[in-house]
């Protein structure tokens, strides 16, 4: 995995490098441009019955994939900038989690406590 990962990031790396971007990929723009792709994942679902949202087609599922992947990559931009490892973020953040939300207290409940 961790190959993989550094894989990735070399290419998202050379990719905007080889085209000069990086003037256009400031905090700002990119945040905006992940929101964008964040709402193109929405539009997937908007109009599908819960039973169809939980089971997509094979096209439907490609076209997540690759909206996915969007997002992912402007939020990974993101981080870089500012240095943050969004895989320590997320473990951080899953800790500060579960105790905010304690299982034996949210088990089953969707509303905070």
């Amino acid at each position: 995995m961790k190959d993989r990962r550094a894989e990735l990031d070399e290419t998202i790396l050379r990719f905007a490098r080889e085209r000069k971007w990086g003037k256009y990929h400031g905090p700002k723009n990119l945040a905006m441009a992940m929101v964008k792709e964040a709402a193109e994942i929405v539009e997937i679902f908007q109009w599908l019955t819960p039973a169809q949202a939980k089971n997509l087609t094979a096209a439907q599922r490609a076209h997540l994939a690759e909206e996915l992947a969007d997002t992912y990559i402007y939020l990974k931009k993101i981080g870089d900038h500012f240095g943050i490892d969004l895989t320590e973020a997320s473990l951080a953040k899953m800790k500060k989690n579960a105790l905010k939300y304690p299982a034996a207290l949210n088990r089953g409940r969707i509303h905070k406590r």
